[in-house]
């Protein structure tokens, strides 16, 4: 992430009023906002630009956000918000799927936009306080300075976001943290009872740990109440 006291955004947007209202209002905030309308232009412009965060549709011309996102997550380790569309709830969880750290759903409203923005910046420069520099549970070690984690000894790939969920579950093992606690500590927001974020990332965190997406001995659903992660299930 650059160091510059003024945080850079690339505004991903193919509608140029929509383009335009955002990055006026952005710029009002005291961010860096440079704009492109075409999906095939913003793989190379990441790499020459590096931006603090991106905010990315996903219906564009010439590459759509999915290939986008999908392209850039290997080599791209800052934030990216997507833009979706209020109805399609497909989107949203193939955008998170893809790498994506959180979305906005159109007509966007600024100061739920700024407020999502904030959120993704603050974590992405903050790694989660934990007390220790490594938490193991049988099979399982964390290590939360390098941000690895292990599983048999073998290394399993998890986005920033995931490893910060796993750890923050793991620094909490034995205890039931609601979707509430989640999403505040997470994601710097109430969580409205509605969202899929969190849903998604459970269940990518699952199955990459070699457990079912939907359910789990490691990391339990507790209907009505949260997620449990179980220390002595590893």
């Amino acid at each position: 992430m650059s160091t510059s006291v003024n945080p850079s955004i690339l505004l991903v947007e193919d509608d140029v009023r929509l383009s335009e209202l955002v990055s006026h209002y952005l710029e009002n905030n005291d961010f860096r906002v440079t704009t492109t309308a075409r999906g095939d232009e913003v793989v190379d412009r990441v790499q020459r630009e590096t931006p603090d965060l991106i905010i990315l549709d996903l219906g564009l011309p010439g590459e759509d956000g999915f290939s986008i996102c999908r392209q850039l997550r290997p080599r791209y380790a800052n934030p990216i918000l997507i833009l979706t569309a209020r109805d399609n709830d497909f989107d949203q969880v193939l955008g998170l799927e893809l790498g994506a750290d959180d979305y906005v759903i159109k007509p966007v409203e600024p100061r739920v936009l700024l407020a999502r923005i904030n959120a993704l910046l603050r974590r992405s420069r903050a790694q989660p306080r934990l007390a220790r520099n490594s938490l193991r549970f049988g099979r399982l070690l964390i290590n939360t300075v390098s941000r690895a984690v292990s599983l048999d000894g073998q290394p399993v790939a998890l986005s920033s976001a995931e490893f910060d969920l796993l750890a923050y579950l793991a620094e909490h093992a034995g205890e039931i943290q609601s979707r509430a606690t989640l999403f505040q500590h997470l994601y710097g927001r109430e969580y409205d009872g509605v969202e899929r974020l969190l849903d998604v990332r459970i269940s990518h965190l699952r199955k990459k740990l070699g457990e079912d997406a939907d359910s789990s001995e490691r990391i339990k659903t507790i209907w009505g109440q949260g997620y449990l992660f179980v220390p002595d299930a590893w």
